[in-house]
């Protein structure tokens, strides 16, 4: 470094737990921000770029689940870093092409602003283009999960309900989910933090199969 070179503030990357990064940006929808979908559970996710085939079929299975996203009090936002009408001339076309209307916005992200601030531009891949990230926000704005997967591989929406359902559990009633957990199964019960926690623990009424793993049915909402 030269003394005539300023150096470079490093680029603050979205992490779990804390706040996601705020925007406001241009959308199908009219301007946009983050912090307006404050009370609701918030999907964002990107895709690499618009009139694609992969990212084509990811857009019809959001859509063709858009019901049940709403059932669980969740906004979905597409971005790419395409222009808006580039955004309305795809949407248009997807459904007269293929039946299926999408209703939740998609944010333009011409500048990249977005993009960056999340992570979603990973320069092994494209120094241009958008991984296919999915960013899961809580009510109030923090950041609670980030699922990242290579420009060729479309998502499984299923597994991102899932999620959003395991998440869900968690909060309201502190409670952990297994591997290939699925609403209305068994649930972990967290390990006790101390050795007159793990004494006590065969005799609390889980399914323990020893003192650090316990399992419970899933309580009713």
């Amino acid at each position: 470094m030269t003394e005539t070179d300023t150096p470079q503030a490093p680029v603050m990357m979205a992490r779990l737990n804390e706040p996601a990064p705020d925007f406001t940006q241009e959308s199908t929808a009219g301007p946009l921000s983050l912090k307006s979908f404050r009370g609701k559970r918030v999907v964002l996710f990107s895709h690499p770029a618009d009139f694609t085939p992969v990212c084509t079929t990811e857009f019809i299975g959001f859509a063709e689940l858009h019901d049940q996203f709403e059932a669980r009090n969740v906004q979905l936002i597409g971005l790419s870093v395409d222009s808006v009408h580039a955004h309305i001339a795809w949407l248009k076309n997807i459904e007269a092409n293929f039946g299926v209307e999408v209703k939740f916005p998609v944010l333009a992200d011409l500048d990249m602003k977005v993009a960056k601030a999340y992570g979603m531009i990973q320069p092994g891949a494209s120094a241009t283009a958008a991984v296919r990230a999915v960013f899961l926000i809580d009510p109030e704005g923090i950041l609670r999960a980030m699922i990242y997967y290579p420009l060729t591989t479309g998502r499984n929406m299923a597994e991102i309900l899932r999620l959003i359902d395991a998440l869900q559990c968690n909060v309201a009633h502190g409670l952990a989910t297994p591997a290939n957990w699925q609403p209305g199964d068994a649930c972990i019960v967290p390990a006790p933090g101390t050795k007159a926690g793990a004494d006590k623990r065969p005799s609390e009424g889980y399914d323990t199969i020893d003192w650090y793993f316990s399992r419970t049915p899933q309580p009713k909402s």
